[in-house]
This record gives structure tokens, sequence and C-alpha cells, in this order.
């Protein structure tokens, strides 16, 4: 993937960059693999808002993406790379030796024609091959990491994003996840080898807010401009201090850089390291 700059003609093309999409072999999309999702825009069941600044962004056509890889042992050949609106990553259609076709994420620098496949028997080590964690070599880079086996990969499926098997005891494989944490996960669960392609996604500018609203992003309002009736910050002359301890939500709670992770959580005794951040 490369990186496209526009000439500084308006405000709004002088900071963007996109995608050069060179990767992208097929315009358009399976359409025996693509259904509709409805978009709640931040609102639950009755309606009300429970997600703030959610909303609008351009129509997307979602793709069926097969996370859990449960075809096993049957080769498939990678028939096209495609852009899914609906991710940062991109997908790869696969085309089996029985005839059915399938997307996954596309791993990077994986090429038209490779051929990959799914299992736990004399599975190749080869980029995006998917295979239980107990069989990946020490030091192996994988993506879409299961949590709990046969359920579909959960972890590390974002562009550029790759987690590292760093030690294995009894049923438990130690992984090294993007945010640094060090986290156990079952021998049995699969995981894809190889990073997650699209890896240059980092290091694009939107440049205007416009692009931001075609994502579904709506404005962000700061809470010190705001009236005391409406938020823990507003109020006062001018640029006035919050006026507490420490920056609050709208609703009172510690904000910025509390820890919200719920300390019962039964998985927590999985986690070997904690995340930098």
């Amino acid at each position: 993937m490369g990186i496209r700059t526009y000439r500084p003609i308006t405000p709004g093309t002088r900071q963007a960059s996109v995608a050069d999409f060179a990767e992208i072999t097929k315009d358009k999309p399976e359409k025996s693999l693509t259904g509709h999702k409805h978009n709640r825009t931040g609102r639950n069941n009755r309606g009300i808002v429970t997600s703030r600044h959610r909303g609008g962004g351009h129509k997307r056509l979602y793709r069926e993406i097969d996370f859990r890889r449960d075809k096993r042992d049957i080769p498939a050949k990678v028939a096209a790379i495609e852009y899914d609106p609906n991710r940062n990553a991109r997908i790869a259609l696969l085309f089996y030796q029985d005839g059915e076709k399938r997307y996954i994420l596309a791993p990077a620098n994986i090429k038209i024609g490779t051929t990959v496949i799914a299992g736990n028997n004399d599975i190749p080590f080869e980029i995006g091959n998917a295979m239980p964690l107990g069989m990946i070599p020490l030091g192996t880079e994988v993506h879409n990491v299961e949590l709990v086996a046969g359920k579909g990969g959960q972890m590390v499926r974002a562009a550029g994003a790759s987690a590292q098997v760093v030690a294995k005891e009894g049923n438990y494989v130690t992984l090294r996840l993007p945010s640094k944490e060090v986290r156990m996960v079952r021998k049995e669960c699969y995981a894809t080898l190889g990073k997650v392609g699209n890896v240059d996604d980092r290091n694009l500018t939107l440049g205007k807010a416009g692009r931001t609203r075609h994502l579904g992003k709506r404005p962000h309002v700061r809470g010190s401009v705001m009236n005391p009736v409406d938020h823990p910050h507003g109020g006062g002359e001018g640029r006035a201090p919050i006026g507490r301890s420490g920056p609050r939500t709208p609703w009172g709670k510690p904000a910025l850089g509390m820890k919200t992770r719920n300390k019962k959580k039964r998985s927590s005794s999985l986690i070997v390291r904690r995340r930098t951040k």
C-alpha cells in the first residue's frame, strides 16, 4: 500500500492523504457474501442515545468475513484483494476447491493465486494459513486470534496489527498483543499466520471534518465550553479551569486515564502483564 497526497488547492486537500489502493484487484464485492447491516447510530432498543457522537456516514454494504476459519483441510486460492468499508483492513476473496467462496482478512504481502489452508494436520507455516496456537512456533506473528475455541477471531484484526507467540506452557499459549499486553490463550484457539495488511493506514491524514463525518462520527464538543448545567467542566468567565481535582465525564465520573475494566472479570487471571496505556 502507498499513500497519495493532493496538491494544496483547497484547505481540505492541503493536509489530506489517501491510500493509493494499488493492492485492490476487484471493484465490486462478491454478491453472495454481502448483506445489509442496520446502523444503530449509538442508540439502544428504545432509541435512547447511549454512545454519543455517532450517526450519519456513508451508506455501507456489509461483507461477511470468515473469522472462524472452520473450513478445515480444504485448500483455497486467493482470487482477489478487495476494499471493505466496514474496517480499515483489506479483505481477500478465497475460492475453495469444493467451489465455496469466502472472505478473510487479507494478510500483509499476500499475492493473488496464493494457496491458503486451515487445519491442524501438517499445515505449512505460510502467511494466510490458520491453525491452533499450540502448533505455531515461538516468535511467530499471528492475527485474527480466537479467545474461545470455535467462536472465531476476536483479537488482532485491525490494519497492520499482529501478535507474537512468546511462550507455551501446559494448555495455554502466551501472546504479546499489539497493545503490549501479554496474555495467555488456550492452545486450541485458532490464529492466522502473518500480520494484517494495509499497514500504512495509520499514516493517513483525513485533512478535513467532512471525511470524519463520512466515517459516521459526529462532532465532539468540549465540556469546558458548555454551561454548568450541561457538564462539570462548564461555566466560568473566559477560559476557566475545570475547577476539580481531575477531569470528569458529563456525568461526573473520573475521565481521561481512569481504568474502566471490571476488576471481577474472570479473564483477568490470564493477563500476565497489563498494557502500557
